[in-house]
């Protein structure tokens, strides 16, 4: 899918009744009639940045620079650069003609670099002149303005994010008003996604992947939501990451202050802080489209993908939904 469904309820929505192995084709705008009364959706509130810098060297080759996280260390931010030639500590490059400058602090082993801006105010920036970052494999990546509508969630709240959580897509005012009617709560999570999500697995062996680190907190009136409900449905893989990244023997144990997650969730783990998923239709060799493998196991995961195809669903980030009713 290049563009969303419009309007955005609109799009498919594949339901997998789970203990009574029963598929049914519907559509977005009606997932209130597949929840149970009184349950709960776990929304991930991260809003995406726009944080790919087009413009020059200082010795005038053309550069991208493409800003991995908002949260920096001592002035200095993870960033992907696209140039030509090799880059080494102390290159300069010049963007906005010249009124925001950065400057190669580190270069990491992970092939990002380290850099500092001279501008104080980088999100400000960011936001009247950089580029929304979309996938690859939407256009080329290359945004335009009704991407910064159209690849945002209704909810979006906390800035951080690199990419979508694109289940989270498809809600709408009318979606959520439904919902509201049938006494389904909403508690919200805060996932900064990271370039990683995309990240295909490359492991012969899936166990010896190296999953990316993502930052994640959640306010104490959503903790105790999610700790009094007795339905949990986590909206996409990243709010379900934040859930099973904070649960444990003895139930959740949510971090007062947010910390890091690594969570690889994949056939062989078990999965215990939700009773549902909704997420979308994921890239082959992606964790993602494991981790919906550990919820369903992988055969089960690739008949319903080859019955999505069949059906001809739209996949990826701005494709269609599934939900998985465990």
């Amino acid at each position: 899918a290049d563009r969303p469904a419009t309007p955005r309820d609109h799009s498919r929505l594949l339901v997998d009744k789970v203990q009574e192995d029963c598929i049914i084709h519907d559509y977005f705008y009606n997932l209130a009639n597949y929840l149970p009364e009184n349950s709960l959706l776990v929304l991930n509130q991260t809003k995406v940045f726009p944080c790919r810098l087009l413009g020059n060297k200082k010795t005038g080759g053309r550069v991208e620079v493409f800003i991995l996280s908002l949260l920096d260390q001592a002035g200095v931010y993870p960033v992907l650069v696209k140039s030509r030639g090799k880059k080494k500590i102390g290159d300069q490059y010049l963007f906005l003609e010249g009124k925001l400058q950065a400057e190669v602090c580190s270069i990491n082993e992970d092939g990002t670099f380290g850099v500092s801006f001279t501008e104080d105010n980088l999100i400000g920036l960011l936001q009247q002149h950089a580029l929304v970052p979309i996938p690859p494999y939407i256009r080329g990546g290359e945004s335009d303005e009704q991407d910064k509508a159209d690849y945002q969630t209704l909810f979006a709240k906390e800035e951080g994010s690199v990419a979508a959580p694109t289940a989270g897509l498809h809600f709408t005012e009318r979606v959520f008003k439904s919902l509201d009617d049938k006494k389904i709560d909403r508690a919200f999570v805060t996932l900064h996604v990271g370039m990683g999500t995309f990240s295909p697995v490359k492991s012969d062996d899936i166990r010896d992947h190296q999953m990316h680190s993502e930052f994640y907190q959640v306010e104490a009136e959503n903790v105790q939501k999610i700790e009094n409900s007795s339905f949990r449905i986590a909206v996409g893989t990243t709010s379900l990451r934040a859930l099973e990244s904070s649960y444990g023997a003895q139930g959740f144990f949510f971090p007062s202050e947010g910390r890091s997650t690594n969570i690889f969730l994949h056939p062989g783990k078990e999965i215990k802080s939700i009773d549902a998923l909704i997420t979308n239709f994921h890239l082959p060799e992606s964790s993602l489209l494991m981790l919906v493998s550990c919820l369903l196991g992988r055969e089960k995961a690739l008949g319903i993908y080859a019955e999505a195809i069949q059906e001809k669903y739209r996949f990826f980030s701005y494709g269609d939904a599934m939900l998985i009713l465990r």
